[in-house]
């Protein structure tokens, strides 16, 4: 490393390091007090610990007080709580008790921590021949407490099948331990995981802990080809005699030809799912007494499918009253094979005397929209939905959705199906729900530019006015370390540019000739800062207008930043995703330069100081425009790109990603494991390393050695064969790390390396 180098290193990592430092929101609940004016808020927080190389998690309580109409009030407590070795809190319904988790690590038990105000009640230690760590991730989580708090049902790692086990006079039937100095264990037969993120995790399964007897228990009637999350429970029946569990389940044959295989569930919401009701593994007994059983083999009732008639439901949801049910389908995606696509919203109206027998009729709320107009509501796009996203009247769910390069917060009523933007329209701020207090709403806004702000929402009229909703801005304790961050950000502005499809061919949708965005951050004097250009992956996920470390940073460097968002990305409408699909390296490519030449003619930028980046498809885009349009670009960097699909396809845990954007939606019908030459042959024109003998920009190569979606096959592939045709580039590999790169340590160096090989190239 040179000397100028070496002080470029030594500046932007002290510089980063101040926005490392900047705390994350996670979660929040708001618990009801005896006073209905106060209430009391716990925000779950998380920090990156570099030395540690892991994230450093926290909680702050906030009392708000509402005094009329006008006044608001946070009181916050003084310094944040460091949870160490917590997994995960989840307060019950009353806000009563707590429930702690800490997930058992190299065959520790998993403890369950049930506590009150003022202290443990009670700690269950649950060891790993009941079952592993909990799942906590976005997906396969579900912690539910019923509403008299007597009972939680979580899902965690099943137990691990048996292994055969050997000595010296060969293989032994009976059980042996792990302990046993004379004897040793094989390996038995290989369980397939769900890919990208779930690398060794045990299958998905149900549980209950009854809190009284301490006593947990699998439930019973679940196929073991069934993996199981977002447990909730249903509400009692008018008897009072039943207790179910209502959960998602996903089939483990959803590989090519209905064969038995999991692809890879992580950012893909076209895996076929439906959601189950189960009888309560305690149903009929009083806590602490045995079950008692006739001597004969108890058989339990096979988990009843409550959503046969349509392809996808996730994200149940039972309304206050326990009346509704509502869910989310992302049955366009499991239709068409994109991996991800428009949402619709469902309800079930659901009778108090429900028994397993009885079938439920399925109604539409919100379906898919197709072609939106423009300033119109484009659609659901929901990566989440809270465990209680229901205002007091019962019938209206608050959701976080992107609506074309923003994320806004709506209102749906389930009776009428009305949606409404309850958050402002006239910003280029997004928006995300983190808490409902009966009637108002918790929540945060960012900009890229500006770190996220607490709000607080309520509907209020003035005089002569409509019901509206108004948003204060909360004072807390984030705001310190968010204006230190500020301070270091130019002093430029945020737009969000519609940009014309450059000649639309005329087999085009409606919807796939609408203009497309993207989020333009300008520098203080941008038509002469160099410019980044930031592309997303998928290619079906989009970049909204909320604050990003990484990007933040690169704007703190002095660069502009022009954040393209597709066709294909979601929030544009069903027919502009849909465009995308059999027209990989050539549609998206086409609007990536689009987007440059549109702020170019637009004088916003300097054309000749245009460096490019992006992650997974982003790469792959990154990777395509230096060698289609080599004259463009200064430099490059690339984390995790897609760089020749016809090597991915027998390495991903996607493979019918690899179908889906190289074929288009046709493809299902001949996707197979083994490609035919031809189809090897479409999948090598498609991919970037069909271009690699034109590209001239330096090539920053980032790669994670355990990643399952991308292989670093893929990566290190391009970056040997740019070598060979003479191009430069530099490989950082981070071994332990996976897709996302990111683990502490490798993100921070990851970007680090992005901003100094910039600043290198772009002087």
């Amino acid at each position: 490393m040179d000397v100028t180098t070496s002080e470029e290193y030594a500046s932007q990592s002290k510089l980063l390091q101040e926005f490392t430092n900047v705390p994350s929101i996670d979660s929040a609940w708001v618990l009801k007090t005896n006073n209905e004016d106060i209430s009391t808020a716990i925000f779950s927080i998380s920090q990156p610990d570099l030395l540690a190389n892991s994230t450093r998690k926290y909680t702050m309580y906030s009392h708000i007080t509402r005094a009329g109409t006008n006044s608001l009030d946070f009181q916050w407590s003084p310094f944040p709580i460091e949870m160490t070795g917590v997994s995960i809190i989840v307060p019950s319904p009353s806000g009563s008790k707590l429930l702690v988790v800490r997930n058992g690590e190299k065959g520790c038990p998993t403890k369950l921590e049930i506590v009150d105000q003022s202290h443990v009640e009670k700690e269950i230690h649950v060891g790993q021949s009941m079952h592993g760590p909990l799942y906590t991730d976005e997906w396969f989580h579900g912690i539910s407490w019923n509403q008299e708090e007597t009972l939680i049902a979580y899902i965690a790692e099943a137990p691990p099948q048996p292994r055969p086990a050997f000595n010296g006079s060969g293989y032994r039937n009976e059980d042996s331990s792990e302990e046993d100095c004379n004897t040793w264990k094989g390996q038995g037969d290989w369980e397939e995981d769900w890919g990208e993120r779930y690398s060794k995790k045990g299958r998905p399964s149900l549980f209950v802990l009854q809190i009284a007897s301490g006593e947990v228990r699998a439930a019973k009637g679940i196929a073991t080809s069934l993996s199981v999350g977002q447990v909730v429970w249903a509400p009692p029946s008018s008897s009072g005699s039943q207790k179910y569990l209502v959960f998602v389940g996903w089939l483990e044959h959803n590989g090519f030809q209905n064969t038995a295989r999991k692809l890879g569930i992580k950012y893909c919401s076209n895996r076929p799912c439906a959601l189950y009701a189960i009888a309560c593994p305690f149903e009929g007994q009083e806590p602490g007494n045995k079950p008692v059983s006739d001597g004969k083999s108890e058989s339990a009732a096979a988990a009843h499918n409550l959503t046969a008639s349509i392809s996808s439901a996730f994200f149940p949801r039972f309304s206050q009253d326990g009346k509704i049910l509502a869910f989310l389908s992302a049955k366009q995606a499991v239709n068409t094979g994109a991996h991800n696509a428009t949402d619709s919203l469902h309800k079930i109206n659901w009778p108090s005397d429900w028994e397993m027998d009885k079938q439920l009729n399925i109604t539409e709320v919100v379906p898919i929209v197709t072609c939106p107009e423009d300033g119109c509501f484009p659609g659901l796009y929901c990566s989440s939905i809270l465990s209680n996203p229901w205002l007091s009247d019962g019938c209206t769910m608050i959701l976080t959705s992107a609506w074309r390069s923003t994320e806004v917060i709506l209102s749906i009523d389930v009776l009428s199906g009305k949606v409404t933007r309850i958050t402002p329209e006239d910003s280029h701020y997004s928006w995300s729900v983190l808490a409902i207090d009966g009637d108002n709403v918790l929540a945060v806004s960012s900009s890229p530019i500006d770190p996220p702000h607490i709000r607080y929402g309520r509907q209020v009229t003035l005089e002569g006015q409509a019901l509206r909703w108004a948003w204060d801005e909360v004072g807390s304790p984030f705001a310190t370390a968010s204006n230190k961050v500020k301070s270091l950000l130019p002093h430029g502005s945020v737009s969000i540019l519609k940009i014309p499809v450059a000649k639309p061919s005329d087999d085009l949708s409606d919807g796939g000739k609408l203009p497309f965005e993207a989020i333009f951050v300008s520098s203080k004097d941008s038509s002469y800062s160099p410019t980044v250009v930031i592309l997303h992956g998928g290619p079906h996920s989009v970049s909204v207008s909320s604050y990003v470390k990484s990007s933040a940073f690169l704007a703190s460097l002095g660069f502009n930043l022009l954040i393209v968002n597709y066709r294909g990305t979601p929030g544009f409408g069903e027919e502009a995703l849909q465009s995308l699909a059999g027209k990989v390296g050539s549609q998206d490519v086409q609007d990536c330069l689009t987007a440059i030449d549109y702020v170019i003619n637009e004088k916003l930028i300097d054309g000749s100081k245009v460096a490019v980046v992006g992650i997974s498809h982003g790469g792959f885009l990154t990777t395509h425009l230096i060698g289609q349009a080599p004259d463009k670009f200064v430099v490059g960097a690339a984390r995790n790109p897609v760089c020749n699909l016809s090597l991915m396809i027998g390495t991903t845990d996607i493979p019918d990603w690899c179908y889906m954007v190289a074929c288009g939606t046709e493809a299902k019908q001949y996707a197979s494991e083994s490609p035919s030459p031809d189809l090897l042959r479409l999948f090598y024109q498609k991919s970037p390393v069909a271009h690699i003998s034109k590209v001239k920009a330096p090539l920053l190569m980032l790669l994670g050695g355990a990643d399952l979606r991308v292989p670093v096959s893929n990566g290190l592939q391009y970056a040997r064969a740019l070598r060979e045709t003479g191009g430069e580039v530099k490989i950082m590999m981070f071994p332990e790390d996976i897709h996302e790169i990111i683990i502490p340590r490798s993100d921070f160096e990851s970007f680090l390396n992005i901003g100094v090989w910039f600043k290198k190239h772009l002087k």
